[in-house]
């Protein structure tokens, strides 16, 4: 089953991989940093899994990658 939110999630995933890329780090690199798996963060970027996840792993995300979380909330004019 869908998310309502499912647009918001696949936002959210690709400005989670941009702000990673970056910082010139794969997945396997910020997972390490957060210590979560890379399948799981894999699952938070990707466009076809709208996975949902806690408000502590997107502070975390936000701080690892050096980045105020609102940065990674930010969807004006962002495309699917």
């Amino acid at each position: 089953m869908e998310s309502r939110f499912a647009d918001q999630y696949v936002k959210l995933g690709k400005n989670i991989k941009k702000y990673r890329k970056r910082l010139g780090l794969s997945q396997e690199q910020l997972a390490n940093r957060m210590s979560i798996s890379r399948s799981y963060l894999s699952k938070i970027e990707a466009p076809n899994c709208q996975k949902s996840f806690s408000i502590e792993t997107l502070f975390l995300l936000a701080e690892t990658l050096h980045i105020p979380v609102y940065k990674l909330l930010e969807f004006d004019n962002q495309e699917i």
